[in-house]
């Protein structure tokens, strides 16, 4: 980009998904409703497992772990785009924007690299069964997790870091509803060319590793359910992953949708709409897919809900019985005014 009217800047406006008044209301219905029960959703998973004692296993694990940075993802845009709405106030601070750039960066990476993870793991369950505790260690549970925060901490700080060094002209309009890294960027004045080779490399990299890495695991377990020779056990096998394939079918379907959908029209308010799907939709989806076809997380859900159901019967039973003794006291006081 031409070098021309340089100047320090303090703020960026986000232009949004549609600029028509009379939409607002009902995007801001629409998106609040799918962060409720994104983070409602992810929240049970979250307390299903850290509360029932059979699902402390290192897939349950994961999990847990992909639950809370499902959480943290969409809260990464979500909240600040409805506050612009309610506000009518499209400003974003430049240090907002920074920040927001980075942990959407941040929670986006951790989400590619934990199904990654999670995708090895059904691979050793599946693949080698017998020697499954011993391969997943709590501690390499851990460790794999702690691996993941730090490279997507070391990449989006980096990337981060570097739009610092860019200098901006006087049109500042992200036409998204987030700070994406990659809108930012189009707009400095100073040249870019080291920011979209760090970006593109950063996505190549960690992208196609994370892809190549599942795409392998799903292979080995393919090759492992077709030896097994009864039907029942091939379902059973398959049942143990169809929870994982879906999500990550998901993840990466919406993320490559978005790619194409906004490489093909070449208009930015297009990827910005399509974008909704992996920044919203699939985290709010994911509990869902887990929850509805896996035996233990419902089991475990229904130990949680319970309680919490009988509780409030039992609350709502005793009121009505103060009500009943309420109005037969009154029937009974009518009585005996009208007899004196």
């Amino acid at each position: 980009m031409e070098q021309g009217n340089v100047t320090q800047i303090s703020e960026f406006l986000l232009q949004g998904l549609w600029k028509e008044p009379k939409l607002q209301p009902f995007i801001f219905g629409l998106f609040i409703s799918m962060y409720l029960i994104t983070v409602f959703g992810n929240l049970l998973i979250i307390l299903a497992v850290s509360l029932d004692s059979h699902l402390h296993t290192p897939m349950y694990f994961f999990l847990s772990n992909l639950s809370f940075v499902d959480i943290s993802f969409t809260s990464t845009t979500i909240p600040k785009m409805l506050m612009n709405i309610q506000t009518e106030n499209k400003i974003i601070t430049y240090k907002g924007c920074i920040t927001q750039m980075y942990f959407f960066m941040l929670f986006a990476g951790l989400d590619d690299f934990l199904l990654t993870v999670m995708a090895y793991d059904r691979f050793v369950a599946i693949c080698y069964p017998l020697h499954y505790t011993v391969i997943m260690k709590p501690w390499l549970c851990g460790l794999l997790v702690l691996v993941s925060w730090m490279i997507s901490a070391l990449n989006s700080l980096l990337q981060s870091l570097m739009v610092l060094w860019l200098s901006f002209c006087t049109e500042l309009e992200i036409p998204h509803f987030f700070c994406e890294i990659k809108q930012v960027v189009r707009l400095a004045c100073s040249d870019t060319f080291l920011n979209d080779m760090v970006m593109y490399f950063a996505a190549g990299m960690l992208g196609g590793v994370s892809l190549t890495g599942i795409l392998y695991s799903y292979s080995k377990i393919v090759s492992s359910i077709r030896g097994i020779s009864s039907s029942q056990g091939k379902y059973k096998a398959f049942s143990t992953c169809a929870s994982h394939l879906s999500v990550v079918s998901l993840f990466y379907c919406t993320v490559l949708g978005v790619y194409l959908s906004s490489a093909g029209t070449h208009s930015s308010h297009s990827g910005a709409v399509a974008s909704v799907m992996y920044t919203v939709v699939t985290p709010m989806l994911n509990p869902f897919i887990y929850s509805l076809r896996n035996k233990d997380i419902k089991r475990a859900l229904r130990r949680i809900t319970w309680p919490i159901f009988l509780g409030l019967k039992k609350s709502h039973d005793f009121r009505v019985q103060i009500l009943r003794a309420n109005f037969f006291d009154q029937i009974i006081e009518v009585g005996s005014n009208s007899s004196t």
